[in-house]
């Protein structure tokens, strides 16, 4: 049997998103901005997929832009409000736990005078909602929290978050990283008062190298990149029609009968729970229950190293990760994990289980069977 569980990192493609895919690809190649017939129907094929976005955000087709994926939409979302922004102040707030496209574009305006307030996490990752209304100043312009976090699945309070900014100061923008929170849940940007949010196509089944972010039309921002006037001039450029067309295949599928795959996610999580619990030397990272996102376990194994587990699993067809991909080629210790205190044996141990739509019980089963034949044989081996 084979257990793909490294679903945070990407996952197979859902066979509409593949069509549309191939069909732009192949039938549908033209350039949007092309005036003749070919032109107009990748335009054509464009629009319906930010149509279908919108439509899952409640939103309005004019605030979505499609981007290259998670990495460029978080950018952009840090990078262009804070400069836009910066008459009025060059303070942002964020956590200690963002994705890497978010705490190095923070280090980057640091670098162009901005002041960056990093928030500590509690022992299950999530902020204070008094830590951050103490910290918001005169000259917060921009708050950028994770709607979920990547490693350990915790899921910030994103509506608290906007309360508190909209009590304190209404004008400071709301940034949320939704890459592992959308299609998880159903995401009202407007109502829950998130000013601009990123997505990546390849984490919901969609293609890599396409995504979007939602900015709400009162948003000033900056594009990052210049060139030709595609998207308004906000992100010019020839636009990747099979992308979009693979990424609003996506969405309208991962949406639909959307209560039902959230739940399926949440009985992988608590059966892959209530297995590990049962194991001696496995420590469960962050909450365990459903404060934390449906599709992420994260799980230290005593006495065992992370990256001799990982690849002991994989040779038994069970493929999870060590920690973010995204940063898998920067060895060291995980940030994430460090926040909320772990020590170093848990920082040493640590395996992330994430789980997509194609996932079973059975799979969950096979998983925790490999785990109960490996643990005390690398166990003793290293003893030795």
């Amino acid at each position: 049997m084979e257990a793909y569980f490294d679903n945070s990192a990407t996952t197979q493609v859902f066979d509409c998103a593949k069509e549309a895919v191939l069909r732009a690809m192949t039938v549908d190649y033209g350039n949007a901005a092309a005036r003749h017939m070919k032109g107009v129907e990748a335009e054509r094929i464009i629009k319906e997929a930010r149509k279908e976005i919108a439509n899952s955000l409640k939103a309005q087709e004019k605030e979505i832009l499609f981007t290259s994926g998670g990495t460029e939409s978080n950018n952009m979302a840090v990078i262009g409000t804070a400069f836009a922004n910066q008459r009025a102040g060059k303070h942002i707030i964020t956590s200690s736990i963002e994705h890497p496209s978010v705490y190095n574009a923070m280090a980057f305006l640091e670098k162009q005078g901005f002041e960056v307030t990093y928030l500590p996490v509690d022992a299950c990752g999530h902020i204070s909602i008094g830590e951050l209304e103490a910290a918001v100043r005169e000259d917060t312009v921009l708050v950028s929290i994770m709607y979920v976090n990547n490693e350990i699945g915790a899921v910030e309070p994103v509506e608290e978050i906007s309360a508190c900014l909209r009590q304190k100061n209404p004008g400071i923008l709301f940034h949320a990283d939704a890459v592992q929170a959308y299609g998880k849940y159903e995401i009202r940007p407007k109502r829950q008062g998130i000013d601009l949010l990123s997505v990546s196509g390849h984490k919901i089944h969609g293609p890599k190298g396409v995504g979007f972010l939602y900015i709400n039309e009162r948003v000033k921002i900056l594009p990052l990149l210049y060139g030709g006037g595609q998207q308004k001039g906000m992100r010019p450029g020839t636009e990747n029609v099979p992308g979009c067309a693979g990424l609003g295949a996506a969405v309208k599928e991962i949406y639909t009968d959307h209560g039902a795959r959230a739940e399926a996610l949440y009985a992988l999580r608590e059966r892959l729970i209530a297995g590990l619990k049962q194991m001696k030397g496995v420590t469960v990272n962050g909450c365990e229950d459903r404060r934390n996102a449906p599709q992420i376990v994260s799980a230290a194994f005593k006495g065992v190293r992370s990256e001799v587990l990982l690849h002991a699993l994989e040779e038994k067809g069970v493929y999870v990760s060590s920690g973010s991909a995204c940063s898998s080629n920067h060895p060291g210790h995980s940030g994430t994990l460090k926040a909320i205190g772990a020590g170093r044996e848990i920082l040493d141990s640590t395996l992330r289980f994430s789980f997509g739509a194609f996932n079973t019980e059975a799979e969950v089963d096979y998983a925790l069977w490999a785990l109960r034949e490996l643990l005390p044989v690398l166990r003793r081996y290293r003893a030795k």
